[in-house]
């Protein structure tokens, strides 16, 4: 007989929505890479990691992802050794009415 190893869902820490600072998410959206990343979250969904698309080290991709959950932008969630990015739109949205919408919009 098999023993199955339950697999665990972690989220990593993230703020709180009622305490995102609009000034960290503003600096975290003034980057066009974080910019990039988010826009491909928007459309897409949830993604794990390794499958966004900015050609970029993974180290920095990685960077960037944190400085994105930090300020309250998105989500991260690891299931065994993959970790999956989804934008926090409805909490940031309450937060910051319109501004994901003019952000994502507003011409590359």
């Amino acid at each position: 007989m098999s023993e199955q190893t339950e697999i665990q869902t972690v989220f990593l820490p993230m703020p709180e929505a009622e305490v995102l600072e609009l000034t960290a998410v503003l600096d975290a959206l003034a980057d066009p890479i974080r910019l990039e990343i988010l826009r491909e979250l928007a459309a897409h969904g949830e993604s794990s990691c390794g499958t966004l698309s900015p050609p970029i080290a993974a180290s920095t991709r990685s960077h960037h992802l944190k400085v994105l959950r930090a300020a309250g932008l998105t989500r991260t969630r690891v299931v065994g050794t993959t970790r999956f990015v989804s934008l926090r739109r409805d909490d940031v949205d309450a937060r910051f009415p319109g501004l994901l919408a003019a952000v994502l919009s507003a011409p590359r």
